[in-house]
């Protein structure tokens, strides 16, 4: 495992009494079909250790996962104190279920602040124009010397405990941490990782659709790849990349859908950076490109006269889900042939078309 030194605490004993949902938000569904609490726990697949701070009235409900679960307290601090006291990794990282949209960027840089310096508080700049009243009298502050704390934050487990076992209350670790005379190290944050706490934040996002379509010629001497897969066959997919149009319709689906331009413009054949580049290489990029928004689900279908594509269809769902972050029932694969006519149907080439469902985080 990437983080076998590190115990990731996940505060979920929350009870939605702001949110005004009348159950606790950690299950609220997202617009992805998602949960809040599988959307974070999503973002800490490569965890060895993971513990759920949870509400006692929502015990059932987290009966189903496989995860070792602390009864939170009546306060933040005492729900921390509470999951720390089953630590026994060298780190110990802790984040807001609520914040759902958390990468694995943001994740890792917490992660390795904590390993150099012993803490590492995901943090972003204030964009906002700020001022301080003060005995009647109100006066503007240098907003950048402010920043919005975040969560994950990761720290040395024997000093955090150290830190709490000195101050009791706080609205967030890195105060007890630097209460205890510890230095805070800030680490990468980000303005879409936001935490779900008023009604508003459970309002509905807005969804945008794009169309992909991409065909290439099938010659000998090549291996045929697609949806990031390799299918035995006499002949493969002549391409600047490794031609596999599975991925290359997804991506500019994927690309439509944000109104930007298509892979042709993005990864040019006149760039030799981008020969016989791997497509599922392509895909991440595309995946940082269409930020913030994420795909809720992809249609596609393969249309190949030979060879049959229904043997590998599982694996390439499989592969796309992993590279997209989305469930692999959320990526559909259907295949087809022409009934012999045009260029699929003479076996001259492949042609795949897709379509992309995507919502703003």
């Amino acid at each position: 495992m990437k983080y076998s030194d590190v115990t990731a605490i996940i505060l979920c004993a929350g009870s939605g009494t702001r949110a005004k949902l009348g159950y606790n938000k950690t299950f609220f569904k997202l617009d992805n079909g998602k949960t809040v609490l599988d959307n974070t726990l999503s973002a800490f697949r490569d965890f060895e250790h993971i513990i759920l701070v949870i509400n006692q009235d929502d015990a059932e409900l987290y009966a189903t996962y496989d995860f070792p679960t602390v009864c939170g307290g009546s306060t933040r601090s005492e729900s921390v104190m509470n999951a720390l006291k089953k630590v026994d990794t060298p780190l110990v990282l802790i984040h807001d279920c609520a914040r759902p949209f958390v990468s694995a960027e943001i994740i890792a840089d917490s992660v390795e602040k904590a390993r150099e310096t012993g803490s590492g508080v995901s943090a972003v700049k204030e964009t906002n124009s700020l001022k301080v009243s003060e005995n009647g009298n109100t006066y503007a502050v240098n907003r950048d010397n402010y920043y919005i704390i975040q969560t994950p934050q990761t720290f040395d487990t024997q000093k955090l405990l150290h830190a709490y076992s000195i101050s009791s209350y706080a609205t967030d670790d890195s105060e007890i941490y630097e209460r205890a005379g510890y230095k805070i190290t800030l680490s990468l944050g980000d303005y879409s990782n936001k935490k779900l706490t008023t009604p508003s934040d459970f309002s509905p996002s807005s969804f945008r659709i794009g169309h992909g379509f991409d065909v290439h010629q099938l010659v000998e001497g090549r291996k045929l790849i697609l949806g990031g897969i390799e299918i035995p066959h006499t002949k493969g997919l002549l391409g600047h990349s490794d031609a596999d149009a599975l991925i290359h319709a997804i991506m500019d689906a994927l690309l439509s859908a944000v109104g930007k331009r298509d892979i042709g413009c993005l990864f040019p054949d006149s760039d030799n950076a981008f020969k016989d580049i791997d497509s599922k290489i392509l895909l991440s990029r595309v995946m940082q490109a269409i930020k913030p928004y994420t795909p809720v689900n992809i249609s596609a279908v393969i249309m190949a006269q030979k060879p049959k594509m229904a043997p590998h269809i599982d694996s390439m769902r499989a592969c796309l889900a992993n590279i997209m972050e989305i469930a692999v029932d959320d990526v559909n694969i259907s295949a087809t042939t022409t009934e012999k006519l045009g260029i699929v149907g003479e076996e001259k080439g492949i042609a795949c078309s897709a379509v992309a469902l995507l919502t703003k985080q």
